[in-house]
């Protein structure tokens, strides 16, 4: 059986995005679903529902690779981040990773889940076999973004917490599972996302 995506994108158009969707959030959360029943159908839904709430939330749902900031570009992000860091509004960072290296690559954060820091990037490159390192931009493609989504949630790859360190047969951590991506920045507000998305997902025979 696959996700009843009549039931999916109804459920979720009416409760998540005020009654409309752009083809554009259609690609993307398609792009999520494919993935999802491709390679992995029969694991914790609630994975699923935390994933995509996430990237709801992490892309100001739009559901398409973006860049920290919203930016159109690389130079108006970090345009953006310094006049920021400048203005002592990003506490939390001690130094601007997203400044340009000797080569003109910058480790802004981009894709659903905002891939940040060059060790991230070398994390994501190895564990994908694609070169983000060499060409960190190609993080915005909607397939590679979806696809270090799923490999860092699952795998722990960001903070160290994991999808199964809050999604298990013993465990149902909402709240807590933003620490995945961000500590508990927003953490009430993911959860309703992702709670939302749970009861769009059921399942049909496709008959």
């Amino acid at each position: 059986m696959g996700i009843n995506r009549t039931f999916f994108f109804n459920q979720v158009r009416s409760v998540l995005f005020d009654g409309s969707l752009k083809q554009s959030q259609v690609d993307g959360l398609t792009a999520i679903l494919d993935k999802w029943e491709g390679e992995m159908p029969d694991a914790d839904d609630r994975w699923l529902a935390y994933m995509l709430g996430t990237a709801h939330h992490e892309t100001g749902r739009t559901m398409q690779a973006v860049r920290e900031t919203f930016a159109s570009t690389d130079d108006k992000a970090i345009a953006i981040l310094d006049k920021a860091f400048n203005a002592g509004k990003l506490p939390w960072v001690s130094t601007p990773y997203w400044h340009k290296d000797s080569k003109g690559r910058s480790w802004l954060g981009r894709g659903l889940v905002q891939l940040t820091h060059k060790s991230n990037y070398e994390k994501m490159s190895t564990a994908l076999g694609i070169d983000l390192v060499a060409n960190p931009t190609l993080a915005m493609d909607l397939q590679t973004a979806v696809a270090i989504m799923f490999t860092g949630m699952i795998n722990g790859s960001f903070t160290g917490k994991k999808l199964s360190s809050h999604f298990s047969a013993t465990k149902e951590e909402w709240r807590n599972a933003r620490r995945i991506i961000n500590g508990l920045e927003r953490a009430d507000l993911v959860a309703s996302y992702a709670k939302s998305y749970y009861g769009a997902i059921s399942y049909t025979t496709g008959d």
